[in-house]
C-alpha cells in the first residue's frame, strides 16, 4: 500500500481514499495500486461495497498526473489490471463502487466519477473535462459521457471543456446525490448500507444483466437474460438468498443473507 491509496474497512464496506497532494493527480504507479486494491475488494466475499473519495475538500482527483507525462510517462502507460483509476476496466466487478467527489473533478477524474455505479457529491464540486485543450481526447469521456447527458450538451462538454457544477450534474443524472461537505460521507456511507442491506447475490445479478445488456434491443435483452449464459443471473435464482427473502417477508422479519 503506497501512503497515496488509503483504505478504512467498516463491516461490509472499504472505503479507499486517494491522497496525493496537492490536486489528487494520478500517475501509473498510483493507478496499478489502486487496481490491486479494487481487485482485492471484488475478491473479498466480506465486501460489498466500496466508496471512493479524495482527501482534502478542494480535489477529488484532477485525473492524469501531468507531472509524470512531463517527466515521461506515456499516455498508454500501465495503469494496471482495473485501467485508470483502478476500477474503470476491473474484469468480473460486481460489487458497487459509489464515488465520493469531494471537489473539482477534473479529466480522468471525471472519468472516473463517470465509471462509478453512484456518485455523490459535494455541493462545491465541478465536473469538467479539459483534454481538447491540451491537444488530447477524454477516451472514457467520449465513450460515456454522451450516454449520460443530451448530446448538444455532452458535445459542449467534451469540445469546449464546460463545467458542470452540483446542481447542473444533479439535474442531468451524473450524480445520485448533492451534500454539504461536511455531510458527504455520510450521505455515501448511507447509501452504501442500503446496497449492503439487500442481498448480494441479486445485486451481482441486477450488475451483471446491466452490463450485458444495455446495448441490446428489449427483446434481445430479455432472450440473453434467460438463455442461461449469464451466471450471476443463474447464481441468483437458485440460491438460498432467493429463499430467504420471501421466507423474512412472510415471517415479518429481517432477512439474513449468505451469499449463497
Amino acid at each position: 500500500m503506497t501512503e497515496a491509496v488509503n483504505t478504512r474497512v467498516d463491516g461490509a464496506v472499504i472505503e479507499i481514499t486517494l491522497d496525493r497532494p496537492r490536486a489528487n493527480a494520478i500517475d501509473a504507479e498510483t493507478s496499478r495500486e489502486l487496481g490491486r486494491v479494487f481487485a482485492g475488494f471484488r475478491d473479498d466475499p466480506d465486501l460489498r461495497v466500496a466508496i471512493f473519495t479524495g482527501a482534502g475538500d478542494r480535489f477529488f482527483s484532477a485525473g492524469w498526473d501531468l507531472r509524470a507525462a512531463a517527466d515521461g510517462e506515456d499516455f498508454e502507460a500501465d495503469y494496471g489490471e482495473g485501467g485508470f483509476g483502478g476500477f474503470t476496466e476491473l474484469p468480473e466487478r460486481n460489487k458497487p463502487v459509489i464515488c465520493a467527489v469531494n471537489g473539482l473533478a477534473v479529466g480522468g477524474g471525471f472519468e472516473i466519477a463517470l465509471a462509478a455505479d453512484l456518485v455523490v457529491a459535494a455541493e462545491h464540486a465541478e465536473f469538467f473535462l479539459p483534454e481538447t485543450g491540451l491537444g488530447l481526447i477524454p477516451d472514457a469521456g467520449v465513450v460515456r459521457l454522451p450516454r449520460v447527458l443530451p448530446p448538444v450538451l455532452a458535445n459542449e462538454v467534451l469540445y469546449g471543456g464546460r463545467r458542470l457544477d452540483a446542481a447542473e450534474a444533479l439535474r442531468w443524472g451524473v450524480v445520485n446525490a448533492v451534500a454539504p461537505a461536511d455531510q458527504l460521507m455520510a450521505v455515501a456511507r448511507d447509501l452504501a448500507g442500503r446496497i449492503v442491506s439487500a442481498a448480494p447475490l441479486a445485486v451481482a445479478a441486477v450488475m451483471a444483466v446491466g452490463r450485458s445488456t444495455g446495448h441490446l434491443a428489449l427483446q434481445e435483452a430479455f432472450g440473453l437474460m434467460r438463455s442461461g449464459g449469464l451466471q450471476a443471473y443463474e447464481r441468483m435464482l437458485v440460491s438460498e438468498d432467493s429463499h430467504e427473502g420471501p421466507r423474512a417477508f412472510t415471517e415479518r422479519r429481517d432477512p439474513v443473507w449468505k451469499g449463497r
